[in-house]
């Protein structure tokens, strides 16, 4: 069997999680023959190699093609997805916050079904009718430790819930696409993104030595008409703070 080369590989998407994940580390440039991506390197405080790029564009099929290679190229122990995403529980309602980590325990695929009449399915929009056929990814066992060890550490300074974390093809700022389709189909998933659920499959369907895949993204909005970018980089920041007190004093 193929041993680990690398501790993590940190994955990224947008520019303002490019800044907070550069911010983590000193990071050195690296490029490989024949491969256009672009990939960082670094030491964490224990000295173990952490290996980060970003994806060329939004969505799950990016984030999966890119978790693949660098599984291929560094084998990784540890891939790892820091970042933004919106909340699922209003801030009104004092459950989440803007800034708060969600730590996915699973992953899951609400974009996944059939859209047909309005008198064929449950979750309804006007005249189209929405069949999901949701597709889930748990996180290894193993981590669920670390999870409760990071979380209650006395170095941990950033609020976190550990739940299920919605991916899908699009951007949500509708209320009633959240409610509908999403907490209607899991009314325990804590947030939703665009780029979970790739990184999480492609790390579960690897070639051994399978990596283990964290999603930690940080509340940004509201998935509703109040969506913006305020708080992104205040989200960022926290993301890649949890994340790092996970790989400098949690992970081994």
């Amino acid at each position: 069997m193929k041993d680990y080369k690398s501790f993590a590989a940190l994955i990224y998407v947008t520019d303002t999680e490019e800044l907070a994940v550069m911010r983590m580390y000193d990071w050195k440039e690296i490029h490989l023959d024949g491969d256009d991506q672009l990939y960082f390197e670094a030491q964490d405080a224990g000295d173990k190699k952490i290996i980060a790029a970003r994806q060329d564009e939004m969505g799950m099929t990016a984030s999966a093609t890119l978790t693949m290679k660098m599984i291929e190229q560094f084998r990784p122990k540890y891939v790892i997805m820091p970042g933004i995403a919106a909340g699922t529980e209003d801030e009104e309602s004092n459950i989440q916050m803007y800034g708060d980590v969600v730590l996915a325990n699973l992953v899951w695929n609400y974009s996944n079904g059939k859209y047909v009449s309005k008198d064929e399915a449950e979750i309804v929009f006007g005249e189209v009718g929405f069949l999901p056929r949701p597709t889930v990814v748990k996180v290894d066992e193993e981590l669920i430790g670390y999870f409760e060890k990071a979380v209650n550490s006395t170095h941990n300074e950033t609020h976190v819930h550990v739940g299920a974390l919605a991916s899908g093809s699009t951007v949500v700022a509708n209320k009633h696409i959240l409610e509908k389709q999403i907490k209607d189909q899991s009314y325990i998933t804590k947030g939703l993104e665009m780029e979970g659920y790739g990184v999480a499959y492609a790390a579960s369907h690897a070639t051994e030595p399978r990596p283990k895949a964290i999603i930690a993204k940080s509340v940004c909005d509201f998935a509703d008409s109040r969506k913006s970018d305020v708080y992104q980089k205040f989200a960022a920041h926290t993301s890649c703070e949890f994340v790092k007190l996970m790989l400098d004093e949690i992970l081994d």
